[in-house]
């Protein structure tokens, strides 16, 4: 049986708009493409291609496919998919009254309000990623993502646009670093991202694996322990991955340079009153960090920012 239309219910504090501009925030990623109120992706199902346009109608995701087959087998894994992918389920009111009582942050669930933690459920392409995006700048991670995408992945051509699938590892893991170096990979992250591959190719590690495991601290040893993932890569992959809710990727450039614009730290070495931060916001630290990320790129809405944070200093 083929469906095209299917519907994903959203919670009540959800917004499409906030979650779209995430999405399309000018960094040319070549895993979706962006249109007035849709992003359309495409997912490999059973080898096969699958290309879904996503929008928002009343209370519920509108899921069509525009190209490829789906059956009662694999629409259960677009569900999965979609809902990991923009976590429409989740119900952020408390963490809205958390950042209320916050000063610097009172204006967050008015300015962003509705926008969710976008994952990235594959949890290869979150690790690797995060790999390519260690010790570069966001625009030239994204360069670089496209050209090992572009060559290295698969692809399906619908109107005229090409829509592309993340390399899979067992292609990753057939690579030469000289290869990805070519592409303007460091030689170290190109044998980071091979053997990252192996790994996942060998069976040493998956996401299912890594899910059940008993708690986060085994999660995060578990990646730590595969060459090349530290901390931070490791918490950054729970996090848009597994949707761990308390990783805090210490380090992140862009997470320092959000809590100094918010006057919570004074100096980017501040560790001990960063963790005093967010021990104010328990079980809900990711959420916390991807808004304060979100706060980097303010719209004309969020203006209010300025005044806002001076009037706490």
């Amino acid at each position: 049986m083929t469906h095209v239309d299917l519907q994903i219910p959203v919670n009540d504090n959800f917004s499409f708009n906030e979650c779209l501009w995430f999405l399309n925030r000018n960094f040319d990623d070549c895993m979706h493409t962006v249109y007035t109120g849709s992003v359309r992706k495409v997912l490999l199902i059973d080898q096969l291609p699958v290309l879904l346009e996503i929008s928002m109608s009343r209370q519920h995701l509108r899921v069509q496919v525009l190209r490829g087959e789906i059956n009662d087998q694999t629409e259960p894994f677009i569900r999965n998919y979609i809902t990991e992918w923009f976590n429409p389920d989740e119900d952020i009111a408390a963490f809205y009254k958390l950042l209320i009582r916050h000063k610097s942050l009172a204006y967050m669930p008015e300015a962003f309000k509705g926008l969710r933690l976008i994952g990235i459920p594959d949890l290869f392409e979150a690790l690797a990623w995060s790999i390519i995006g260690q010790q570069i700048n966001l625009p030239f991670a994204y360069r670089v993502k496209r050209r090992f995408v572009e060559k290295y992945g698969s692809s399906i051509l619908h109107d005229d646009v090409l829509y592309h699938i993340f390399p899979s590892c067992e292609t990753v893991a057939k690579l030469n670093p000289d290869d990805l170096c070519e592409m303007q990979f460091s030689r170290r992250n190109a044998e980071y991202i091979i053997g990252l591959a192996d790994a996942f190719v060998r069976g040493e590690i998956s996401k299912q694996q890594l899910a059940g495991l008993s708690d986060f601290i085994s999660r995060q040893k578990a990646l730590t322990n595969i060459r090349g993932i530290g901390i931070w890569t490791a918490n950054y992959a729970l996090m848009k991955s597994l949707k761990e809710p308390s990783c805090i990727p210490y380090g992140d450039a862009g997470l320092l340079n959000a809590l100094m614009n918010h006057n919570i730290i004074r100096e980017k070495s501040d560790s001990k009153e960063m963790n005093t931060f967010f021990k104010k916001f328990p079980g809900w630290e990711s959420y916390l960090v991807f808004y304060l990320w979100r706060s980097l790129a303010p719209t004309e809405k969020e203006k209010i920012l300025d005044t806002t944070v001076r009037q706490t200093v």
